[in-house]
């Protein structure tokens, strides 16, 4: 799964990039003319317990894909240039953050003049609207058309969400908002739909302005179409000395900034979040680790994901919470409290279940 880093030219979009893979931001600069991917582990509070508790050999995070899109610049005639293949790389990304310019630097000009973070973001969604609007228009063209040849249902229903569809982005109203069904997702899958994807903002402030964040982000909320988007304030340069700094260092620093939690965390935790995955644990000698699966999947399901002889094989699931075995303290004390119990191929998995498959 894949999430992609948007935004305009110097936005502190490739500085949080080169912050995320553990890269100075000085070896990055400015230079926003590439694509660029890589895989980064989640962190999670819970796997570094599990870590401490059974000393294992190695401890394996979660992980996903981010793609840093080229930063978007402005053209001879003065405009924002928005290129095919700048849409091409987000329609390739499952899921967006938009990283949007709350610093002020004199140095580094706004490629729109004066900075103001609720213009752009809507700037990025309207251009996204208008790609959806060309992509259903000609859709629905041709569903019409066939559907005057063969009188087929399945072309009807299909009709009748893309014209769905097609109000909403007319009336300026992303795709996500519209609280589609599963297979109403599952048709539109194909299509790469850019209101569609789940979206949240990561908003680069001054350090003079972190303090003042929550009115901030409150303000801008306001002024967009989507009120429900997460936005999570950072700032990238804080950040980015943060991720250089040795454990110790690193808290001290965030206490002197009355920083709590980094913002590398709760911004990949968001991207793991809008991706719709989720985290079990298997637990041992050998490794602790964190498992990626869709929220919704099986104890089958997340059984086929550790190995495909564990999902045919499957007999049933050793499951506790994450939470009642820090309760407890052991597996044994979660049995004589019944939280440890046996799970068929049908439980679904929570975030935060440890794990233990039977299989044959």
């Amino acid at each position: 799964m894949q999430i992609g880093l948007v935004g305009l030219q110097y936005s502190g979009k490739t500085t949080l990039f080169n912050t995320l893979i553990g890269k100075a931001s000085d070896e990055g600069g400015f230079a926003e003319n590439e694509s660029k991917i890589e895989v980064v582990k989640i962190p999670d509070e819970r796997l570094d317990k599990l870590t401490e508790i059974f000393k294992p050999k190695r401890k394996v995070n979660a992980t996903i894909e981010i793609f840093d899109t080229p930063g978007l610049r402005m053209s001879e005639d003065g405009k924002v240039k928005i290129t095919t293949a700048f849409l091409n790389d987000v329609r390739n990304n499952d899921a967006l953050f938009f990283v949007v310019r709350q610093f002020k630097n004199n140095a580094v000009p706004h490629p729109m003049g004066e900075i103001n973070p609720a213009r752009d973001i809507n700037f990025l969604e309207s251009e996204f609207l208008l790609s959806d609007l060309a992509f259903l228009e000609t859709r629905l063209e041709r569903l019409n058309k066939e559907y005057k040849k063969k009188k087929d249902d399945n072309l009807k229903k299909e009709i009748t969400l893309i014209e769905e569809c097609y109000n909403s982005v007319v009336e300026e109203k992303p795709l996500r908002t519209l609280g589609l069904k599963k297979e109403e997702l599952k048709l539109l899958s194909g299509f790469q739909l850019l209101t569609l994807k789940q979206l949240a903002i990561a908003l680069n402030l001054d350090e003079e302005t972190i303090a003042e964040s929550d009115e901030i982000v409150d303000s801008i909320r306001e002024k967009l179409n989507d009120k429900t988007v997460e936005i999570i304030p950072f700032s990238a340069k804080i950040e980015n000395e943060l991720a250089q700094l040795e454990e110790d260092d690193r808290f001290m620093f965030m206490e002197d900034l009355g920083i709590k939690e980094s913002a590398l965390s709760k911004i990949l935790r968001t991207s793991y979040d809008i991706l719709g995955l989720q985290s079990f644990f298997t637990v041992g000698e050998d490794e602790t680790r964190a498992w990626t699966i869709k929220k919704g999947y099986t104890a089958q399901q997340a059984a086929g994901v550790i190995h495909t002889d564990f999902y045919n094989r499957f007999i049933r699931a050793e499951v506790v919470h994450y939470d009642d075995f820090i309760k407890y303290g052991s597996f044994q004390k979660c049995k004589e409290a019944g939280a440890w119990r046996l799970e068929g191929k049908d439980y679904t998995v929570k975030d935060g279940d440890i794990l233990n498959i039977r299989h044959n």
